[in-house]
């Protein structure tokens, strides 16, 4: 996995659905099987790019963290407004904030190797750490779903100078 970039977000309204999981869980997939077939119903959205947040309450604790410790998981797209929510789902602020943006290519199963590499060698070694900020993913064109070895998206890490 090559190194991030670190880009300043700025904030974003998010329209979609949410669940509360862990990764011994997770309900991930159903959740997207559930919002993918209704995203034309969000009218005000901005762009071609889904969201895939992960808001860990306190902050994610990685020294913490295990398959079964939750946090709540947004399947959404950016909107210009909240206006017009479709029923069934919510609206999301992302926070502005500093990001490490790590490029992952591969199916979904193997993320695990690049979470340990960004969070066991890159964070530790880094000038920055952890800040209590949603994480999330964005999964554009390159995307070419779940299982396929092939499919790109962006991994946005929250994070501030020590």
């Amino acid at each position: 996995m090559q190194e991030p970039e670190i880009l300043m977000c700025g904030e974003k309204k998010l329209v979609g659905m949410q669940i509360y999981t862990s990764l011994a869980e997770d309900d991930t997939v159903a959740m997207w099987q559930r919002f993918m077939p209704r995203r034309k119903e969000i009218r005000n959205s901005i762009g071609q790019l889904f969201y895939s947040v992960q808001v860990f309450d306190g902050g994610l604790d990685v020294e913490e963290f295990t398959p079964k410790t939750e946090f709540e998981k947004w399947a959404a797209v950016e909107v210009s407004d909240f206006n017009a929510i479709p029923d069934g789902m919510a609206t999301f602020i992302l926070p502005a904030g500093l990001y490490a943006v790590f490029i992952y290519k591969g199916a979904s199963s193997a993320f695990y190797e690049a979470a340990q590499y960004i969070y066991g060698f890159w964070l530790p070694e880094s000038v920055y750490e952890l800040d209590a900020r949603p994480h999330f993913d964005v999964m554009g064109e390159k995307y070419l779903g779940p299982n396929n070895p092939d499919s790109e998206e962006e991994i946005w890490i929250p994070v501030k100078l020590r």
